[in-house]
């Protein structure tokens, strides 16, 4: 695999086929990936949600200017900020570093309370645009993985976020909508496909100190 051959050939695909699915295989190995991205402190501040059942597709579609994506791709990908960070996440991510990594949990009581001291700084926006991120790096990994196994993607931000928590159930889960991700395959009619990608040039975009 080339990756830059791969990233070249990905798009923000406008039309999937809705014949096309991603098998369980395609699936489990995008979401592995994506669990695998990384993040500050690797605290993970959001959840995921795959949204596969169409009654619900149907719902978020009204909600998001009817964009084809969000119901003719194979799987739709809600990621959902964590809305409020308490101390009891930093302490379950700490029992889980010392469980994973046998170590004795007193021996991260410096690391967790950094944590605990950086989230206690933070007030309810900065807090919202920080777990917020997090996210969006998530995003950018399931991108990537996605067109590493050929599979097509559309990130998408045309959507009315308060109304998707409310279609699924978030606020009662402490989550909030963040970005969304339609994930499959492109359709042969999608012109998009054959467009030459425009970007920055080197020079221009990278600038060395």
């Amino acid at each position: 695999m080339d990756i830059l051959e791969k990233l070249t050939w990905r798009y923000a695909t406008k039309k999937f086929d809705p014949a096309k699915k991603l098998d369980e295989r395609q699936l489990d190995r995008i979401l592995r990936a994506t669990r695998l991205s990384a993040s500050s402190y690797g605290l993970q501040p959001y959840r995921i949600i795959v949204i596969e059942d169409p009654a619900v597709r149907e719902k978020l579609k009204a909600v998001s200017y009817n964009q084809s994506q969000i119901t003719d791709a194979s799987h739709l990908i809600v990621f959902a900020r964590h809305d409020q960070l308490s101390p009891e996440h930093v302490e379950r991510y700490v029992e889980n570093i010392a469980s994973t990594r046998r170590l004795e949990r007193s021996q991260l009581t410096g690391f967790e309370n950094v944590m605990k001291g950086t989230l206690n700084s933070l007030d309810e926006e900065r807090a919202a645009n920080w777990t917020g991120k997090q996210a969006y790096l998530a995003l950018g990994t399931l991108l990537t993985a996605c067109a590493a196994d050929g599979i097509d993607t559309c990130p998408m931000e045309g959507f009315d976020a308060a109304a998707y928590d409310g279609i699924l159930g978030l606020k009662e889960k402490n989550l909030r909508t963040v970005v969304i991700a339609a994930v499959g395959f492109r359709a042969a009619e999608d012109g998009m496909q054959h467009a030459e990608k425009v970007r920055t040039p080197l020079e221009d975009f990278v600038e060395t100190v």
